[in-house]
């Protein structure tokens, strides 16, 4: 059950994510639901280094500030795709 729900929670926090970024376009489900779980996974790693709760998706919290902390993860994680793919950020 919870592997549906990281599948379900990593579609959402990528699809919402690559619309802020605006590579909706480019992207499919399934790289939507990468981008959402490693996003979750850099998110929670760098809320974890800046003293941030431990309300993340890594420490299985499926909260609304698991999925802000897991949202802004993606969209760095996006942000730094932009970066290295086209030499700016969109």
């Amino acid at each position: 059950m919870n592997f549906i729900l990281w599948l379900l929670f990593g579609a959402l926090v990528g699809w919402l994510a690559s619309i802020v970024m605006r590579t909706d376009a480019q992207q499919g489900a399934l790289l939507n639901i990468v981008v959402g779980i490693v996003g979750a996974f850099l998110g929670g790693f760098l809320f974890n280094l800046l003293g941030g709760g431990s309300s993340n998706i890594n420490n299985s919290d499926f909260s609304l500030s698991a999925l802000i902390v897991s949202f802004i993860g993606a969209v760095v994680l996006l942000g730094i795709v932009n970066l290295v793919r086209r030499g700016s950020v969109r």
